[in-house]
């Protein structure tokens, strides 16, 4: 362990837990109320992102061994929190401690422009994980000066490393994933996957001269970092006694106690793969793990921990730690289980070309659950759908779990409206329509998406896998593919049959509209005037609705409207859109099931990355006058142990922090696992 390491942990540690915190500053505040009628979903909101909160519905009534399994997960995914600000960007670490030994030390005036501006940009590195955007990858600008931070800093004897100091201010890095491959995808990215001596080629170059076996390929690059040393391009794996060692350590210290509470032999057996993997590195382990996790589907509690979404990787090899602990819910799981037994029906009368559908779809299983915590990729900013494992032979052979985090929709929903529905949507029908079938048809397409989607259709024989073969275009063309699944079926009386929707054309229309008005008009909000789309998801959800609008102009599917000096897109023909909807979702599996890399980035690039910046302008213009944030992500209920006299655990509390700045500190306090340099 490096010295210098020891001194500033420790520093940081003893600073964070024992200094006497201001009045708003609590490290652990009194609950929140959690009545459900009274529950404070809103917590506060700065610059551009809402913080809100979550319940965790059914935790009372798990037994006290299930309680355990969920707190040891829990604790096990907290450990690696270190790895994902790391991961996002090298100087990560150090600036976010240096910064918070700042805000806690600190006790100079706090109601100047100068110090709440430092606190919000010190929010901003806690939601992000890092001094990137956690969505759109630019480098946050703070509204302090270099002056300022000096001046706190020496006020509070905090030092940081001329280059950690200097790239807060300057114009290096600035871009945490850089998709644009003229500007290099390697040196164009800060993400801290690759040596910055690094060039693409030697990355393809040394991805390529690995064997695999073709019919079950590991995933490889997954869990390391690529870097060159003495002239020779090496792997550091992310593993026990390597990198990231000493946090890994931790997560399997807790990954063991949680071993020993499992509710079934099945989920023994797949933690004992995960610390394997975890101690080993080795990817064929991990796949191992994968296939016991993926069949597993008995008991109340599931989980997802490591290296697993490679979205921040320009080259689509490296996965974010990312960890999600989950308690089922029993009702909707039941009614939602019905998507998961039609799955051969949907993949057989599905737009594909024959020869791209699966004869046999596998294993597919689909639950809505509870969040009971989140760490790294996934927190505060969190998915509401999640479908794994990615390997594709796994998929094919084993099957898949898909799941919706029932209790994080149920918050979204009930934390309050903006009113740009009213504002963007083109007449009352369009509003009425969303209002009465909006939020449903989102929970339908969130399922149909992970359920259906991602597992649908396959790659021709001797293909290589997706991040291969489309290379920094496989993750958009991916969530293409799976959001067009289900857009197609949306409408479909299928689901009104088996028990899903109770009305697809009033469902079919709510998801349409939704879909265009957001993908033409109010993503752009989320972007700076100027800029081009770099977020995968976001250059999907353009590439589709650009697309339709241009196929379907001939028709007239979409209209482009000006009403009042506004601009609006009108749907005429919903039969017509269905399917256009239909045809890109052939062609895109074509593309993933062909490797065919120029239509994939012709596709890309024609639809999904430049923006019609005099449209951008109106609707950041008409956006302005609302408050409400683009962006949310959640505070995590606290997981408390209740102790006896023999330090036994009686019960585990869930405690509401009362802020996002104390949950901040207190995970600096408790999850301090990693050294500044690694």
């Amino acid at each position: 362990m490096n010295f210098k390491y020891i001194i500033s942990a420790i520093a940081i540690v003893f600073i964070l837990g024992s200094c006497q915190p201001k009045p708003e500053d609590k490290a652990i505040s009194a609950p929140v109320q959690t009545d459900e009628q009274a529950f404070a979903f809103f917590s506060e909101q700065f610059d551009d992102i809402k913080i809100l909160r979550y319940q965790i519905p059914g935790f009372d009534q798990l037994s006290l061994k299930q309680k355990q399994y969920v707190y040891y997960l829990n604790q096990a995914g907290l450990s690696g929190r270190d790895i994902m600000y790391d991961q996002n960007y090298r100087h990560n670490l150090k600036i976010r401690r240096a910064l918070e030994v700042v805000y806690v030390k600190y006790e100079g005036d706090r109601n100047t422009d100068d110090w709440k501006n430092f606190e919000t940009y010190l929010k901003k590195i806690w939601f992000a994980n890092g001094i990137h955007h956690h969505y759109a990858n630019d480098k946050f600008v703070p509204k302090f000066s270099a002056d300022y931070l000096k001046e706190i800093m020496k006020e509070t004897r905090v030092k940081l490393e001329d280059s950690a100091f200097e790239v807060i201010f300057n114009q290096e890095d600035l871009k945490k994933v850089n998709l644009n491959a003229s500007t290099g995808l390697i040196k164009g990215s800060a993400i801290n996957f690759y040596g910055k001596d690094l060039t693409t080629e030697e990355v393809d170059a040394f991805y390529a001269q690995i064997e695999v076996d073709k019919n079950q390929p590991i995933e490889k690059g997954l869990n390391s970092q690529l870097v060159k040393e003495n002239g020779e391009v090496i792997e550091k794996i992310w593993k026990s006694n390597g990198m990231y060692g000493a946090a890994i350590d931790k997560i399997i210290y807790w990954l063991n106690k949680a071993k020993e509470v499992t509710e079934n032999d099945a989920q023994k057996k797949g933690l004992e793969l995960l610390i394997e993997y975890y101690a080993t590195g080795d990817l064929k382990i991990w796949d191992e793990y994968n296939i016991v996790w993926a069949t597993s589907t008995d008991g109340d509690i599931d989980y997802i921990n490591g290296f697993i979404e490679v979205y921040n990787d320009p080259k689509g090899y490296k996965g974010s730690y990312e960890s999600v602990v989950q308690i089922k819910d029993f009702e909707m799981s039941k009614k939602m289980a019905a998507l998961a037994e039609n799955a051969q029906w949907f993949e057989d009368n599905s737009t594909l070309d024959p020869s791209h559908k699966k004869e046999n779809v596998v294993g597919v299983s689909y639950k809505t659950v509870n969040v009971a915590g989140e760490a790294g990729d996934a927190s505060p900013s969190t998915p509401i759908g999640i479908n794994l494992p990615n390997n594709n032979w796994i998929r094919e052979q084993h099957g898949s779990k898909s799941v919706s985090l029932g209790n994080i929709i149920h918050a979204y929903a009930n934390a309050g409206s903006s009113g740009r529905l009213k504002e963007f949507a083109f007449d009352e029908e369009e509003i009425k329509t969303e209002e009465e079938y909006g939020q449903l048809a989102d929970k339908l397409h969130t399922a149909l998406h992970e359920v259906i989607g991602h597992a649908s259709g396959k790659l021709n024989p001797g293909v290589g896998t997706p991040k291969e073969t489309l290379k920094n275009y496989s993750s958009t063309l991916e969530e293409a593919r799976a959001d067009l699944v289900g857009l197609y079926y949306l409408p479909d009386n299928k689901l009104v049959e088996i028990g899903i929707s109770p009305n697809a054309d009033g469902i079919g229309k709510a998801a349409f509209d939704g879909y265009i008005r957001n993908g033409l008009l109010t993503q752009l909000i989320r972007l700076n005037l100027g800029d081009d789309i770099e977020e995968a998801h976001m250059r999907n959800r353009q590439l589709v609705a650009a697309w339709a609008f241009e196929k379907g102009a001939p028709d007239n599917v979409i209209e482009k409207v000006e009403k009042d000096g506004k601009t609006y897109f009108k749907i005429n023909d919903y039969v017509k859109l269905r399917a256009l909807f239909g045809e890109l979702l052939k062609e895109i599996q074509r593309i993933k099931s062909e490797g065919d890399f120029e239509s994939g980035k012709n596709l890309v690039e024609t639809y999904g990355v430049k923006v019609d910046q005099v449209i951008h302008k109106e609707v950041l213009e008409r956006n302005s006058q609302f408050k409400s944030a683009p962006y949310s992500g959640f505070i995590n209920p606290v997981l408390s142990p209740k102790m006896d006299e023999n330090d036994e655990i009686i019960d585990i509390e869930v405690i509401q922090p009362e802020s996002f700045t104390d949950q901040m500190l207190q995970y600096a306090k408790d999850f301090t696992t990693l050294p500044d340099n690694n």
